[in-house]
């Protein structure tokens, strides 16, 4: 079995801000281009996002400003630090929600994980601790998940990339400017042009007043 389709999608500002300095993040994109991210995760078998972005955002990661069916929630949380009471272990959503860990996870919260009705999934460890994303991946992919789209956070974002996991991007640009806040993607290691990943097949298209670019991605 193949790995899943890795579609990267997220919202920045024109100087490629994903939130302000204080953190707040929820009015960068309109509501067009909400709508747009709620179609693309219909359209996918699974949504994933790291522990961060779940600690930070409480996200329900469900299709709700279109019709459309809720993908797989896929959270990447090394050692389990996800809270019972996050937005996708409670009130039932746990029984669509898989939690890709290591061996170093705590057996209590695993156990106390499982009875919510969540499927644990272990994966071997980088050499850092990280969950293998490439492991991750392929075990998905043995699941029956032919597409995942990604939504954060940027270490997540960075790590497929740098990884070359990543075949998609779907970005949504807003016309605003902060000069200061995250980025979505860190250091990919690039010095030079030449070693610029690129788009294939891209598109521009408008959301209200917000462009959404889409592309394959082309590695150096």
């Amino acid at each position: 079995m193949t790995r899943p389709r890795v579609t990267l999608s997220f919202a920045q500002t024109l100087d490629g801000r994903v939130a302000a300095a204080d953190g707040s993040s929820q009015w960068i994109s309109g509501p067009e281009s909400l709508r747009f991210c709620h179609r693309l995760r219909a359209a996918h078998d699974a949504i994933m996002v790291g522990i961060g972005t779940v600690l930070r955002d409480d996200p329900r990661l469900t299709v709700r400003l279109v019709e459309g069916r809720d993908p797989l929630r896929v959270i990447v949380d090394s050692t389990l630090r996800i809270p019972l009471t996050a937005a996708v272990i409670r009130d039932g959503a746990a029984h669509g929600t898989v939690l890709a860990c290591t061996a170093a996870a705590p057996a209590a919260q695993r156990a106390a994980l499982a009875e919510r009705g969540a499927t644990i999934l272990t994966v071997p460890a980088t050499s850092t601790g990280r969950v293998d994303l490439a492991a991750l991946l392929a075990a998905l992919g043995e699941r029956g998940i032919a597409s995942v789209m990604v939504e954060g956070g940027a270490r997540l974002l960075t790590s497929l990339l740098r990884a070359r996991l990543a075949d998609a991007v779907a970005i949504t640009i807003a016309p605003l400017i902060l000069g200061a806040g995250p980025v979505a993607i860190g250091d990919l290691g690039m010095t030079t042009l030449a070693q610029a990943m690129k788009l294939a097949n891209a598109t521009w298209t408008v959301y209200g007043a917000d462009v959404v670019i889409e592309g394959d991605i082309q590695y150096s």
